[in-house]
């Protein structure tokens, strides 16, 4: 797993630079929802281990998940973060959110926002704006 130092409010904005952010909620496990994006919408989402962000919280450590994919058409590059594990959350200011989906680069938000809400097991997306998180240093691999 990769550590990284972040000392200024510049590094952490140039990290986000071209990112856009889609919270969604669905109540299948990290697995099977990539699977459902790559089976509905073409993607090619794969576990990363490299990139699991650990957590250490009440003296134990939590796991979660990171998927991510490259789409060479349009040279973006997608990470799927699993926000909760074992009641605790990646990012506690959404515990209302199962995913992250951290998205890099161009990208056709206008079709990928219709397309995700036509996956049957996905009940609710949002667009999630980069001054919404409060734990960002948490998503930077």
């Amino acid at each position: 797993m990769a550590i990284y130092n972040l000392n200024t409010v510049d590094e952490i904005c140039d990290f986000y630079q071209e990112t856009s952010f889609l919270g969604i909620i669905s109540p299948v496990k990290d697995y099977k929802f990539c699977w459902l994006l790559n089976r509905h919408l073409g993607f090619d989402f794969t576990l990363n281990i490299e990139k699991e962000v650990v957590t250490m919280k009440k003296n134990r450590k939590y796991f979660f998940s990171v998927f991510d994919c490259f789409e060479t058409s349009t040279w973006s590059h997608y990470d799927l973060y699993n926000n909760k594990y074992e009641g605790e959350f990646l990012l506690p200011e959404f515990k209302h959110i199962d995913f992250l989906w951290i998205i890099k680069g161009e990208s056709n938000f206008n079709y990928l926002l219709p397309a995700i809400k036509n996956i049957p097991e996905i009940q609710f997306t949002v667009n999630i704006t980069l001054d919404m998180i409060k734990s960002k240093e948490q998503l930077i691999l």
